[in-house]
C-alpha cells in the first residue's frame, strides 16, 4: 500500500487483474530498485521478505542475481521480517505505509483492516514500527524506507538517522504519486546512498518496558481476545498487555492481530 500510486484497495488485490498486476510490477521494480541500490553501496547477500498479502507477490525474475527471496508465511511471530537476524548488517523497508488510525494514506492500516491502531508505549504503531523494533532487538540497524510521505516523516523522528524515500503523499480518499520511474530512481540511488553512510545511526531505540493497546473495530474481538494470557481489556474495543521482552510482544500480535 506504499508503492507509488496505489490509492485503492483493489489495486492491492488479485482478484481486480487488470491494476494487480500493473501495482505487482511495480511493487517488483521498486524492490529490484532497493536492491540494486544495495548492491551499488557494496551488499553482497540479500534477503527479500515478500511482506504483502499472500507474501507471494513480488516477480522473482525481475530481482537481481544474489538476491534471495522468502515468499509466502511460514508461522513465524516476526511475520513481515522472517529470516532476520543478527548476522544482518542493515534492514530496509520498501512499500510501507502509514498505521491505522493516521490520514497520511487512503489505505492507512496496521496489519489488518479489522483493527482500529495499535499503540506503543502511547505512540500509533505502523507495521514499520513493529517491525523495526525486532530489528532493535537483534541489533540491527533500520537503514531505509520508501513509502507514503506521513510515513517517512514518523520513521524520521523515530528514527533521525534513516533515509526515508516518500513516492506518494495522502489526501483524504486520494493520493498524489511520483511517476513510477521516478520512485524507481529515488528507491535506488536513496538505498545506495543510506548504506554507504554511517549505518549505526539508524539504531532503534529499544524501551525497558513496552505499553502495548490494541484497539479492535468491533467489541467482541476485544473480549475474545482479551483472554490471550497477560492481556486486560481496557474498554469495549481496547486491549492491553505490557512487557519488558518484545520477542514476547511478537508474540502476543501473532496471536491477537
Amino acid at each position: 500500500e506504499g508503492t507509488a500510486g496505489i490509492t485503492r484497495w483493489e489495486e492491492t488485490e488479485p482478484r481486480d487483474t487488470k491494476w494487480f498486476a500493473y501495482f505487482q510490477n511495480q511493487m517488483s521494480r521498486e524492490v529490484a530498485a532497493a536492491c540494486e541500490g544495495a548492491l551499488a553501496a557494496g551488499a553482497t547477500d540479500i534477503l527479500v521478505k515478500d511482506a504483502h498479502d499472500t507474501g507471494r507477490n513480488i516477480d522473482p525474475s525481475m530481482l537481481p542475481r544474489s538476491v534471495c527471496i522468502n515468499r509466502a508465511w511460514s508461522g513465524n511471530p516476526f511475520t513481515m521480517v522472517a529470516g532476520l537476524s543478527e548476522d544482518f548488517d542493515a534492514l530496509a523497508f520498501t512499500g510501507y505505509h502509514s498505521g491505522g488510525g493516521s490520514d497520511g494514506n487512503p489505505l492507512s492500516h496496521t496489519s489488518n483492516t479489522k483493527l482500529d491502531c495499535i499503540t506503543i508505549n502511547g505512540q500509533r504503531a505502523s507495521e514499520f514500527m513493529v517491525y523495526s523494533y525486532c530489528a532493535g532487538l537483534m541489533g540491527v540497524p533500520v537503514a531505509f524506507l520508501s513509502g507514503d510521505a506521513a510515513l517517512c516523516e514518523d520513521a524520521r523522528q523515530f528514527i533521525p538517522g534513516i533515509t526515508a524515500v516518500a513516492v506518494s503523499k495522502g489526501s483524504g480518499n486520494a493520493s498524489t504519486s511520483s511517476h513510477p520511474d521516478d520512485a524507481v530512481e529515488m528507491i535506488r540511488e536513496g538505498m545506495k546512498q543510506a548504506l554507504k553512510g554511517d549505518c549505526s545511526r539508524c539504531m532503534v531505540k529499544m524501551p525497558k518496558k513496552f505499553d502495548v493497546r490494541v484497539r479492535y473495530g468491533d467489541h467482541p474481538t476485544a473480549y475474545s481476545m482479551s483472554f490471550y494470557p497477560g492481556a486486560r481489556q481496557l474498554d469495549e474495543k481496547t486491549i492491553a498487555f505490557e512487557h519488558t521482552d518484545y520477542n514476547e510482544v511478537m508474540r502476543f500480535f501473532h496471536f491477537v492481530i
